[in-house]
């Protein structure tokens, strides 16, 4: 049924709300709850070998990758790892929904160019506080997320045969 009264939305800003939702964290929004992060996306764009942010920064902004690769290494000593390559719609940052966390890898910009929207964790948790329903939402796809991640760890460590001391994955600081 047709409501006169709905909030309509631009061209534009159609277009913002299928990028977010091309991200994980942004997918079950509505296109409402998707419209109270537009103010603060931040356009950013970087040269190969720039840093988008090392190991052990603080977590202060999620990045969307709209165009380029990004390389993600884990520093050991002073040799680097590379744990992979992101490309196009993919989200770097995004443990910024949680306050203080801090980046577990490095991102390090692997194209000629990359250009990311950034939203900044201020205006994240500033429309948590005013709008629960989308930190729950968001949250849930985080836990989802990590889940993910951490039977991919299993898995690998299972076809390792066990080359690491898993035991020290789940000892608390």
């Amino acid at each position: 049924m047709f409501n006169p009264f709905q909030k309509t939305y631009t061209d534009q800003e159609i277009v913002q709300f299928e990028f977010l939702r091309n991200f994980g964290l942004f997918a079950s929004l509505s296109n409402k709850e998707l419209s109270l992060f537009l103010p603060y996306i931040h356009e950013r764009s970087y040269l190969k070998d720039e840093v988008v942010f090392f190991r052990n920064d603080p977590s202060h902004a999620m990045y969307l990758l709209k165009k380029g690769k990004v390389s993600l290494t884990l520093d050991i000593d002073e040799n680097f790892e590379e744990l992979g390559e992101l490309s196009h719609y993919e989200m770097l940052g995004e443990n910024c929904v949680i306050q203080g966390t801090k980046r577990p890898m490095n991102a390090i910009v692997s194209s000629e160019t990359a250009s990311f929207g950034v939203i900044p964790q201020d205006n994240i948790f500033y429309i948590f506080e005013s709008h629960p329903e989308v930190k729950c939402k968001m949250l849930e796809e985080f836990a989802r997320v990590n889940e993910n991640h951490l039977k991919m760890v299993f898995k690998h460590y299972r076809s390792a045969f066990g080359l690491f001391n898993l035991s020290e994955v789940f000892k608390q600081p």
